[in-house]
């Protein structure tokens, strides 16, 4: 047995992942936005530096499942959502393997990207997205379309296979020309109901939106009609149960689609079908039970079709009335054990569907009988219509430029914001923080700034003057779900990227939500790498004054050693001696690393009373947190740290039990080489007791020795007096260490009579 490949590494994963969400981003930015737009040298910026030679020694070979990526065939040890967006975009454009080379221009990105921006049905009509960005010349990705007939050959040997696959092929071209290798895959695929009723489901959910019923259904013909062909062929014993297992499948359909069928589709999609497709589909309806009727209703009943719709569809399928009422209580049954029977208010909806179907439909009173044959006329002929392109291209650019997503994009904002001004009751407004909550998101993920803007400012408003308690609470949640959401991990990306003005426009958007953003903010600052974008969350931060000061205050409690650490560094930012309590409390912190950080911004504030602090915390606390502060001051390697090593010589008694620390200070003076360290040196050269000549020479060595390291000639002084005229210990001390820096004639000077 195979072993399955070991995940990726955390710096593979890692890389991965910050592909996937750079090109989500820049994909939304360039189909919303023209290519001058701040915002799309912003998001390109971001796969650019990502996939610069500098950051990308070598190729990244990704390869595209259904709702996955893995680079290299291995996978991420953990999802991210980013990742399974891509891979669907990926997918849905029938992209198998993507290698990215080194070295992409952000023009070179924003072609790829446009065409993955595109519906895949209009990539597909222009041969598939490998051809088309073979002809766009591009050459920093390299793209493998899947081959849906070799699919069905993996699925054949019994390897793992999407469906997918299959329809979003069979969805191209007005033909079903398949290799006889791989019709006889389909056609054992068709022996099985459920798998084949499986096909016809993927065939409406991959084709979506982006393909009308007409084309479903002539694709769905065109399946059924080579599968039957085949069969005929090769095992005509097998017809009928394959028309029943296709009689089965049909209990997928949507009603749309039904009813192309009952209208047998001849014409309908543009293809011209075989003369035998009334046969097949005649053959298959007529093989379709009652529980596969019922189940057809409950399934559309689940997804919500149109009454109408469905109503026409069943009302031919079954004429009998008696017969419509049993299957609508077995319909019942299925829909009642689908989340939509455990909802509240089951019975009084399914009441309503029931009479919907059970009814007879006419239009007769609202649709004249000249206008309801140029309907029927229209069904057979949408797409001729669609085939018809006598408009100029400039009329056709104006008019697609009304429906692009940027313009899309803009009346959802300029809806909501007159929604907001002007709908009154409090049950609609408070309903509409959704959509709001939601456009937001998206805003902010393509750093449409001013936009996201003028929505947070009707929010804040609302939540500070709103005239009813409802609409007040109202705009506080949606803000508060803002908060909790992706919002800070949107700013802290564009905060790297964005000019100055953009960075004003985030500062007072940040700033006028309040209080409720410090602590989100703080969290992100502690995540973000990027020296910019931290220098520019910090500059927020301190925006915030005394509110954010408290709030920072309240961080040092937090569980994340690294939110401590950006408590103690805004702490730091914020200045004055007012955090020193909370900077206290941090020096017996558990990791190490905080406690250095907070030792580092005492001596920010540099005081009389911060050192009084770093000296009581030295005198009373215990060995570790000794141990930290002394640590963090000798690998602390500018003046900072000579102002409290020199008060520490000045007033902790080296005599007790702090005699380590007392001499590590010594030795740290001496690899600072502080001229202002050179008398309070001499007081320690000095001291000493004759009843404890170990530690008073261990002392006097120790000051020798950091007086000749900074070696100024003040600090040659001392020695040489020392030398000459001090004590016998004081002499002996100050000679040896003396001898390396004196001159001869200073040596001789010095050397005993």
């Amino acid at each position: 047995m195979t072993e399955a490949p070991a995940p990726l590494t955390s710096h593979e994963a890692a890389r991965l992942i910050d592909f996937a969400r750079a090109c989500k981003a820049a994909t939304r930015a360039v189909t919303l936005y023209p290519s001058s737009h701040p915002s799309i040298g912003a998001t390109l910026g971001r796969i650019v530096q990502a996939t610069s030679p500098a950051s990308l020694p070598q190729p990244l070979r990704i390869t595209v499942r259904p709702d996955s990526l893995l680079l290299d065939g291995r996978a991420a040890p953990r999802t991210d959502p980013a990742i399974g967006e891509l891979a669907v975009l990926l997918h849905d454009h029938l992209v198998g393997e993507l290698t990215v080379h080194p070295g992409g221009d952000i023009e070179a990105w924003r072609n790829f990207l446009l065409l993955l921006g595109r519906s895949p049905a209009s990539v597909r009509a222009e041969g598939g997205i490998a051809r088309v960005w073979t002809m766009m010349a591009g050459r920093h990705v390299e793209l493998r379309e899947i081959d849906y007939a070799e699919v069905l050959r993996e699925r054949k040997q019994g390897q793992a296979a999407d469906w997918d696959t299959v329809v979003a092929n069979c969805l191209q071209g007005d033909s079903f020309t398949l290799d006889e290798e791989t019709i006889q895959a389909l056609v054992e695929i068709a022996g099985d109901a459920e798998k084949l009723a499986e096909l016809v489901a993927a065939l409406e959910a991959r084709a979506g939106a982006d393909v009308g019923a007409a084309r479903k259904t002539s694709t769905l013909l065109r399946v059924l009609q080579g599968i039957i062909s085949a069969v005929s062929k090769s095992k005509p014993e097998n017809v009928d149960s394959v028309l029943r297992n296709m009689a089965v499948a049909m209990g997928r359909v949507s009603a749309d689609v039904m009813l192309g069928l009952l209208s047998h589709g001849g014409g309908v999609g543009g293809a011209q079908q075989d003369e035998d497709a009334p046969q097949i589909v005649s053959a298959v309806i007529s093989r379709m039970s009652e529980s596969t009727i019922a189940r057809f209703v409950a399934h559309n009943v689940i997804e919500n079709t149109p009454i109408d719709r469905l109503a026409q569809a069943f009302q031919t399928l079954v004429r009998d009335g008696e017969q419509r009422e049993r299957m609508l209580t077995m319909a019942r049954a299925d829909v009642a054990t689908s989340p939509l029977g455990h909802t509240e208010g089951f019975e009084q909806v399914w009441d309503h569907v029931a009479e919907g179907l059970l009814k007879s439909y006419s239009d007769e009173s609202y649709v004249s009988d000249s206008y309801g044959r140029e309907l029927s006329q229209a069904r057979a002929q949408a797409v001729q219509v669609e085939q018809t392109s006598d408009d100029p291209p400039e009329r056709l650019t104006a008019w697609l430029s009304t429906i692009a997503t940027s313009a899309l994009r803009a009346l959802d904002l300029t809806l909501l914001l007159d929604l907001l001004r002007l709908e009154q009751d409090r049950e609609k407004w408070s309903a509409l923080m959704t959509p709001v909550v939601n456009l937001l998101d998206d805003l902010l993920l393509v750093g449409d700034f001013e936009s996201a803007s003028q929505l947070l400012q009707v929010l804040v408003r609302e939540g500070a003057e709103a005239t009813t308690k409802e609409r007040r609470q109202a705009a506080i949640i949606a803000i508060d779900r803002i908060v909790a959401g992706p919002m800070m991990h949107h700013v802290a990306t564009h905060l790297a990227l964005i000019d100055a003005v953009q960075f004003d426009q985030v500062r007072t958007m940040c700033l006028s939500m309040g209080e409720v953003l410090v602590r989100p903010m703080a969290e992100a600052l502690s995540t973000t790498e990027n020296e910019r974008a931290r220098e520019r969350l910090t500059n927020i931060l301190i925006g915030f004054g005394a509110i954010g000061r408290r709030t920072v205050e309240r961080l040092k409690t937090s569980p994340k050693p690294a939110v401590r650490r950006t408590a103690i560094y805004l702490l730091r930012q914020f200045g004055g001696s007012e955090a020193l309590p909370e900077l206290t409390e941090l020096l017996d912190d558990r990791e190490s690393q905080v406690q250095r950080e907070a030792v580092r911004a005492i001596l920010n504030i540099g005081t009389e009373t911060a050192y009084q602090v770093l000296e009581k915390a030295l005198s009373t606390g215990t060995d570790q947190s000794r141990d930290a502060i002394m640590h963090s001051l000798t690998t602390l390697r500018d003046e900072r740290a000579a102002p409290l090593l020199v008060y520490i010589l000045r007033h902790v008694d080296y005599r007790g039990p702090l005699n380590s620390i007392y001499l590590r200070a010594i030795e740290s003076l001496g690899t600072l080489r502080d001229p202002e360290s050179v008398e309070a040196l001499k007081e320690a050269l000095y001291r000493g007791e004759w009843w404890a000549p170990r530690r008073t020479a261990a002392l006097r060595t120790a000051a020798a020795a950091a007086l000749a390291r900074i070696g100024t000639p003040a600090a040659v002084a001392v020695l040489e007096e020392a030398a000459r005229g001090g004590p016998r210990g004081v002499r002996a001390a100050a000679r040896a260490s003396a001898t390396g820096i004196l001159r001869p004639s200073q040596r001789a000077a010095i050397k005993p009579q």
